[in-house]
């Protein structure tokens, strides 16, 4: 009985017994909250209101209990219930609020019937129920059941939840403790005074190759091959393990008493590997150690204080690209000298202990453009600085492709910008020759303003050369491709050459065979060789050798060429490789950006070798260079052959004729949003006898179609704010078919009619152009039948 309930019971007794002999029985036969149930009752019933006065104490002394009570006399009515008993249900029916807390717990359940069955035939009985809560936690009562004289029956119910949760954590904390003992990376045992084993763990147990139960009262002389002396606190000796291996062992042992009897407690530590092991140990360490630092994927150097390499891995000799071990070498000696200041610095802090550690990216000596991220820690031993441990992570490959991706970003927005200045070039440019043209109509060659005039139209002309240079590296040239025979046009152009060149350059032709055609414009084609025969003459100011050479390539890898990539395919290799003072590294990004050149000041626009790369681009094929100084330089152009007919040749504006009647008659709406060329184009026209509509943009040439649809022909520019000439022209043609449309831009025909159909029957003339060139192309597109798909 708990020390409280006897407390209890004690002093409601003696309350009883003070009270009368009526209350003896009851006191003795219940004992705790019952009896002062009980005599609580007979008080009130016999007594008057001396007896009430103490029966308000019993009942209190009852109340201040935590355990819940309810109390049935014979019949099954309630007789007594405690401010705790409200876990229980009417006297009728005690258990059912339980009941229905644990529905569906079976072992709850169960334990529940065993208290109502002991109730019924009034024995004793008591039990724990496991009753789950709303917040999802359970709660663990403890109920009882106690027969009374007289055929009462007393319930007795208390939470003990926190009881059981204590209970729980000291078996697991003792579980822990006994698992910590049992696998101690040491030994433990206890022995009597006799010396018998009384207790022994687990790791001594299995350094001794038997179980713990059969080392339970063996002699500790049968097993160790000596008994330690209780006296010494300490000892050393030989044991012998399960294989039959023996070990030395290092004992040490306390005394202590257990019920009078003498105990000594001892700790037993392996000490020594027998040699065996400790060579299968070093070689484990050994093969780890190659695995962390000689196998591993980075580069890593161990640094000395006075700055030398103790030891590296295989990932940094091969980084360095040395085949000598760098081992003693001053570590900054293996950086690139254009690095070796700044990282001397960084070395120093990190050792001297200013910095805990750094990273910088530096050039590795040794190989050329190799880059590394350097990541610098110190060492240390015993608590003081002992060097430095570097780790290089080979960056490479990420510099470059950040490189390349810098450069192609470069020339694709110098192309933009070279092409935007083209185009606006062009539009003036057509102002300029076509009012030429139209003063030359009144100015013939007898009148004195004649030689100006031709003067202003032939360095028009000059610069609309320059023009579509700017659009042939912004790859939107007007070009005219066609079926082409590399041997051929080399052969027709070689004559040209040696002028150009002169006497002191020899010219060497190499054709190959079998290459097959190429889709190229020919005239552009002659550009890009002269363009780059000429670039060779003035790197050869002494004289040389100029070497053109044509083969098939057949190219099965893509090929990765600073920010080009060429794919796989067949292609014309044409080689054309000089003995000239070469080209230096450091231009040789450059070397196809407009307005970049090596050469002095005036010697030349910077647009020869920006020309080549975009004809060869837009072409569809590549161009690389590789040269160093002195030792020449070689371009190798690839131009994908053709694997059938070429598609039809794009058109171009008609060929004037000597005395070609340029007049006409009919309705021309001409839409140009800038200002001078429509003036122009719109005089030009009505000149030769059309009516002409004008509009400056595309929803200005709606409203006139609106208002006059009798339109023969549309010239619309391309590029317009608002509506484009294509939009407005795919719009003109599907609501009146029989207009016949010509599109104008500075830009070529692929560039500016995009993804326009050729089937579609539009014309293209590109900018510049001069009256005759309109007006030809205006009367063959008048003659021309309306186009049949509308």
């Amino acid at each position: 009985m708990p020390w409280a309930t006897a407390a209890a019971l004690s002093g409601l007794t003696a309350l009883a017994v003070a009270a009368g002999p009526p209350l003896v029985w009851p006191a003795l036969a219940l004992g705790g909250a019952g009896i002062a149930a009980v005599a609580v009752q007979t008080i009130r019933q016999r007594r008057g209101h001396r007896q009430a006065a103490r029966a308000r104490a019993l009942e209190a002394l009852a109340a201040a209990r935590d355990e819940a009570t309810l109390i049935l006399d014979v019949d099954g009515g309630e007789l007594f219930r405690s401010p705790a008993a409200a876990l229980f249900g009417p006297a009728g029916a005690p258990l059912r609020p339980l009941e229905d807390a644990v529905e569906g717990d079976e072992r709850a359940g169960a334990e529940l019937a065993r208290l109502s069955l002991a109730a019924v035939h009034r024995v004793p009985h008591h039990g724990e129920v496991s009753v789950p809560r709303e917040d999802g936690r359970r709660d663990v009562l403890r109920l009882s059941v106690h027969p009374l004289p007289g055929g009462a029956v007393a319930w007795q119910g208390a939470d003990v939840t926190a009881r059981r949760a204590l209970e729980e954590v000291l078996r697991r904390e003792h579980e822990a403790a006994v698992d910590f003992v049992e696998f101690l990376p040491v030994g433990c045992y206890v022995a009597d005074a006799e010396g018998r084993f009384r207790y022994v763990n687990q790791r001594l147990a299995e350094w001794l190759g038997r179980s713990p139960e059969s080392l339970i009262g063996a002699e500790l002389q049968e097993v160790f091959g000596v008994r330690p002396d209780p006296e010494e606190d300490r000892a050393e000796m030989s044991l012998r393990g399960r294989g039959g291996e023996v070990f030395q062992a290092f004992v040490a042992h306390s005394a202590f008493d257990e019920g009078g009897e003498t105990r000594t407690r001892s700790v037993v530590v392996r000490d020594l590997m027998p040699e065996g092991q400790w060579e299968r140990a070093l070689k484990a360490a050994e093969r780890r150690f190659d695995w962390l630092f000689h196998d591993a994927p980075v580069g890593i150097a161990l640094v000395d204080p006075d700055g030398s390499v103790s030891a590296c891995n295989r990932a940094f000799q091969a980084m360095l690209g040395a085949e000598e071990d760098v081992t003693g070498a001053p570590v900054i000696d293996l950086i690139a000298e254009a690095d070796r200041s700044d990282a001397a610095d960084q070395l120093a802090k990190v050792l001297m202990g200013t910095s805990p550690g750094l990273h910088r990216e530096v050039r590795l000596a040794g190989r050329a453009g190799r880059v590394a991220s350097m990541y610098i820690s110190p060492t240390a031993e015993e608590g003081e600085a002992s060097g430095l441990m570097l780790h290089f992570i080979d960056t490479t490959e990420r510099k470059n492709l950040e490189i390349q991706f810098a450069q192609s970003q470069k020339m694709q927005a110098m192309g933009q910008l070279a092409g935007g200045v083209a185009h606006d070039f062009n539009n003036l440019l057509t102002a300029m020759i076509g009012f030429c043209d139209l003063l030359l109509q009144r100015h013939g060659p007898g009148h004195p303003s004649f030689a100006d005039l031709m003067q202003i139209k032939q360095n028009a002309n000059r610069a609309a050369s320059l023009v579509r240079q700017l659009l042939a590296f912004s790859r939107r040239q007007a070009l005219q491709p066609r079926p082409l025979d590399v041997t051929d046009a080399l052969a027709e152009l070689s004559n040209l050459l040696r002028r150009l060149l002169g006497e002191r350059i020899t010219l060497n032709m190499v054709h190959g065979r079998d290459l097959g055609l190429v889709r190229v414009d020919p005239g552009q084609f002659d550009q890009v060789i002269i363009n780059l025969a000429v670039n060779a003459r003035d790197a050869m100011p002494g004289g040389g050798r100029l070497t053109i050479r044509t083969s098939a390539a057949d190219v099965e890898h893509p090929v990765e060429r600073g920010a080009e990539t060429m794919p796989p395919g067949r292609y014309a290799l044409i080689e054309i490789r000089d003995t000239g003072t070469g080209i230096a590294p450091e231009h040789l990004e450059r070397i196809f950006e407009p307005f970049f050149s090596t050469k002095e000041v005036g010697a030349g626009t910077g647009l020869g070798l920006s020309t080549v790369y975009g004809i060869v681009r837009q072409t569809g094929g590549y161009v690389f260079v590789d040269s160093a100084p002195g030792e020449g330089a070689v371009f190798r152009i690839y131009l994908p052959r053709m694997e059938a007919e070429a598609a039809a040749v794009p058109r171009a504006p008609a060929a004037e004729a000597p005395g070609r009647d340029l007049t006409g008659m009919g309705s021309v709406l001409l839409v140009e949003d800038e200002d001078a060329v429509r003036a122009f184009g719109a005089r030009a026209l009505r000149n030769k006898g059309y009516r002409v509509l004008e509009a400056r943009s595309g929803e200005g040439a709606l409203e006139v179609l609106e208002r006059d649809g009798d339109v023969d022909v549309l010239i619309t520019d391309v590029v317009m704010p608002g509506m484009d000439g294509v939009a407005l022209a795919r719009l003109v043609r599907r609501e009146l078919p029989h207009v016949r449309v010509v599109l104008i831009s500075g830009y070529s025909d692929e560039i500016a009619v995009g993804e326009v159909p050729d089937d579609a029957g539009f014309h293209f003339l590109p900018k510049p152009f001069s009256l005759k060139d309109l007006a030809g192309l205006v009367k063959e597109v008048m003659a021309a039948p309306p186009h049949p798909g509308g």
